[in-house]
């Protein structure tokens, strides 16, 4: 288990995308189950008013900071082995390096899993694909819920990859975790969408400089006004909320 940083009101994990790897694989080889978190700026600013977020994120055997700004606050406030760990860059690193894993997709649609599928086959011709869901959109209900994890027991899959989006994704794995152990659970909202082909994703240029946001902001400015504009406002305000009380606690 890495160590935490808090950020606002979620701990996210001191790691780097090596580490964030070994801690995965301990789990998979301990057969000890878990779940992995790619918290942003977004879900941490939602995590402040959401208590089921907030509880998911600080129980997970990994919250990686997926959001640039996380990882460079955490090594301004003296975090020194984090970096960046994006869960659509996570995504194919695990494939990659870890060529007899058993892998299940649930989320999105039926043709983008079929495509993420596709693609995946022939970028790693080797992989091991146990199966994949894709849910009815909407609140999860029980029925539903019952039939995805039977699906996933029968499959016996060493990792399952949960595309259904923050904050669901973190709220269904920290409900289904302990009843899907030995599996590891890992939510990467739109890497489906990415890898699949069926969204563009920003140049690697642009998220080096920490504008991804940016750029799914000019190609969805309508859905995504809201969750970038308002949410970095957020996040500014909460940030500096807790510099100040941090100083204010060390000077009394």
């Amino acid at each position: 288990m890495a160590e935490k940083i808090r950020i606002i009101d979620c701990d996210i994990s001191i790691v780097t995308r090596d580490a964030a790897r070994s801690i995965v694989m301990e789990a998979v080889e301990r057969k000890a189950g878990g779940y992995v978190c790619f918290s942003n700026v977004h879900t941490v600013v939602e995590a402040h008013n959401d208590d089921a977020l907030r509880s998911a994120t600080n129980q997970a055997l990994v919250a990686a900071p997926d959001g640039k700004p996380l990882s460079v606050f955490a090594r301004w406030r003296g975090a020194k082995n984090i970096e960046q760990v994006a869960g659509p860059d996570f995504f194919p690193y695990l494939i990659e390096k870890n060529p007899n894993l058993r892998h299940f997709f649930m989320g999105s649609t039926e043709v983008t899993l079929a495509k993420l599928e596709c693609n995946l086959r022939a970028r790693f011709p080797n992989i091991d694909i146990a199966g994949s869901y894709s849910p009815p959109f909407g609140p999860m209900v029980d029925e539903t819920n019952d039939v995805i994890i039977e699906k996933i027991k029968v499959a016996n899959p060493d990792v399952v990859w949960v595309g259904l989006g923050a904050p669901k994704q973190e709220i269904w794995m920290a409900q289904n975790a302990q009843l899907l152990a030995p599996c590891i659970l890992l939510g990467v909202g739109a890497a489906f969408d990415f890898h699949a082909g069926t969204t563009k994703r920003a140049p690697q240029w642009v998220r080096q400089c920490g504008l991804e946001w940016f750029h799914r902001l000019l190609s969805e400015p309508r859905r995504l006004w809201k969750r970038y504009l308002v949410t970095n406002l957020k996040f500014i305000f909460y940030i500096s909320r807790q510099i100040i009380f941090q100083k204010l606690g060390r000077q009394k």
